[in-house]
């Protein structure tokens, strides 16, 4: 099914995408529609051009591929598939996800993983193969962020204040020195093998989807960030 967006209304654009029940749908010549794919499960839904705000928000199981760049609030509260995003991401990427995953080629805006949370088997991830915005996983509750770095040439690929108020789940970033300046909440130390062998697939996954050597991305220098329990913010939401 192929679906031209052009300058249709996004209401308009998404009842189209809700009234087909063809598995693989094509989005073409999209200029901002929000809310694209939002909720859908089952599906492959490849859109070139630039979707608007929204993107596949409580997204449950679909695939998402973006041939260009997207705007803010990409995956917002999504439960289960994968968004891929072939260039830039905009803000709030991953707002709350609590399943699947978000692969981004290029660089990320702030507040990506805002409030993001894990339960049981479900262990949500967002990719970013270029640099990130300020508040990195801020209020971070679960889930695994991964930040590549790549084209960085090893410099710390994040903005300020990375990881505020985290407390669950895990940051690594790749960068030759340990990031300093970081909130109270946030303890860094530099990767183990069993951290390695947790990202290993993921940079597997980002290397088939956008192209680079898996090999050598892993062979790379890698620190984890994780909540600082006596900092107090993981006091408030968990026990042991």
């Amino acid at each position: 099914m192929n679906i031209q967006a052009n300058l249709t209304n996004y209401q308009l654009v998404n009842e189209q995408l809700r009234s087909h029940d063809d598995r693989e749908i094509s989005l073409e010549h999209v200029i901002g529609q929000r809310y694209l794919g939002c909720g859908s499960a089952g599906k492959y839904i490849s859109i070139r051009g630039t979707p608007g705000n929204g993107l596949g928000q409580y997204l449950n199981g679909s695939t998402i591929e973006v041939f260009g760049n997207a705007q803010e609030t990409v995956g917002n509260t999504m439960n289960d598939g994968e968004i891929i995003i072939h260039g830039n991401c905009g803000d709030t990427c991953g707002y709350a996800m609590r399943g699947g995953r978000i692969f981004i080629n290029g660089d990320c805006g702030y507040r990506a993983g805002i409030h993001m949370k894990a339960y049981q088997n479900k262990k949500p991830a967002i990719v970013i193969g270029g640099k990130a915005g300020s508040f990195l996983g801020e209020y971070q509750a679960g889930g695994l962020i991964l930040v590549l770095g790549i084209g960085q040439n090893g410099a710390y690929p994040v903005s300020n204040f990375c990881g505020t108020g985290m407390h669950g789940g895990k940051i690594v970033i790749h960068c030759e020195q340990a990031p300093e300046g970081l909130p109270k909440q946030v303890l860094v130390s530099r990767a183990t093998g069993c951290d390695l062998t947790e990202i290993q697939p993921h940079i597997a996954d980002f290397c088939r989807l956008f192209g680079g050597d898996a090999d050598n991305l892993i062979r790379q220098q890698y620190f984890v960030l994780t909540p600082n329990p006596a900092a107090g913010y993981k006091q408030l939401y968990t026990f042991n």
